[in-house]
C-alpha cells in the first residue's frame, strides 16, 4: 500500500493545515470537488464562518470557474452585506445568480463543518445557464449531472 493509504488521517490533517494557511492569508479558502460519473462538480468556501458570515457553495459549475465565482463573491461579501435568500444578482463578468439558503450545510460542506462545527450557515449561489434558465426550468442546459439545489428557494413560486 502507499503512504497515503497507510496513513489517511495524516493526509487529511495535511490538507486542513494547507487550508488554514490559506484562510490565515486571505480570510477564506475554496474547497473544490471534481465531477465524477454520477455527480456534477461543486465547490465551497471555508473560513467565512469565523467572520460571522455564511459559507458559500456552488454546484454544477467547472471547478476553476466556481473557484473564481466564490472568491469574487466572498470578497464582495466581506466588504458589503450578506445577500438574502431569494435575491438575484450578478458580479461583473459572472452569471446571473439566485441565493438559496442551504438546508443542511454540515452535510455538504464537510471541511467547513469539520473546522467550525455542524452549526455552520451556508448560502448556495445557484447560477442561470447561458440562456438565462435556472435548474428548476424545464429547458435548463447545465453540465452533465445538472446543478443540484441544496435548499428550498425563498419567496418564489414555481419556476
Amino acid at each position: 500500500m502507499c503512504s497515503d493509504c497507510d496513513h489517511p488521517a495524516s493526509r487529511v490533517e495535511e490538507h486542513l493545515a494547507t487550508l488554514r494557511r490559506c484562510i490565515d492569508a486571505r480570510g477564506w479558502a475554496v474547497q473544490a470537488v471534481e465531477r465524477d460519473r454520477a455527480h456534477p462538480p461543486w465547490a465551497y468556501t471555508v473560513g467565512l464562518t469565523p467572520r460571522g458570515l455564511p459559507e458559500l457553495v456552488v454546484t454544477g459549475m467547472a471547478v476553476l470557474a466556481a473557484g473564481r465565482l466564490l472568491d469574487d463573491t466572498a470578497e464582495h461579501l466581506v466588504h458589503t452585506c450578506v445577500p438574502s435568500a431569494g435575491q438575484r444578482f450578478s458580479l461583473p463578468g459572472g452569471p446571473l445568480l439566485e441565493v438559496v439558503r442551504v438546508a443542511r450545510p454540515w452535510a455538504h460542506l464537510l471541511v467547513s463543518a469539520r473546522l467550525y462545527g455542524e452549526g455552520i450557515d451556508a448560502l448556495q449561489l445557484v447560477h442561470a445557464d447561458e440562456g438565462g434558465r435556472w435548474p428548476w426550468d424545464r429547458d435548463y442546459a447545465g453540465v452533465p449531472g445538472g446543478q443540484p439545489v441544496l435548499g428550498v428557494r425563498a419567496g418564489r413560486r414555481g419556476g
